[in-house]
């Protein structure tokens, strides 16, 4: 450990990580929306361009929707049904507590 810098978890950089995944994933859906978009609005009439379009909207939409489903179930999960007692990194630093017992795991 460096002087003056924390050390940092393993859970909270899994956490961090998972994180970083549902952004990237997040902003990835909204950049193809736009795209769509953009292509939708200088297709010039094309229909042939527009239902380009139209496909490339409703695959973001869709995603858009997976991600948000994804996040409002594992939050719920963590939240509710587990009290916080299992976290997948989303509202809590990463926590299996199975696999925090030593013995936990038996190799046969």
């Amino acid at each position: 450990m460096i002087e003056g810098i924390p050390a940092i978890s393993l859970a909270t950089l899994l956490s961090f990580a998972v994180k970083l995944f549902f952004t990237v994933a997040a902003l990835v859906a909204l950049y193809y929306l736009i795209m769509g978009a953009f292509e939708w609005l200088s297709s010039g009439g094309d229909d042939d361009k527009i239902s380009g379009a139209r496909k490339k909207i409703t695959a973001a939409v869709i995603g858009l929707i997976m991600i948000v489903a994804v996040l409002a179930i594992a939050w719920t999960l963590e939240s509710l049904v587990f009290q916080e007692n299992i976290c997948f990194g989303i509202s809590c630093d990463i926590k299996i507590p199975v696999l925090l017992e030593k013995g936990a795991i038996k190799w046969d």
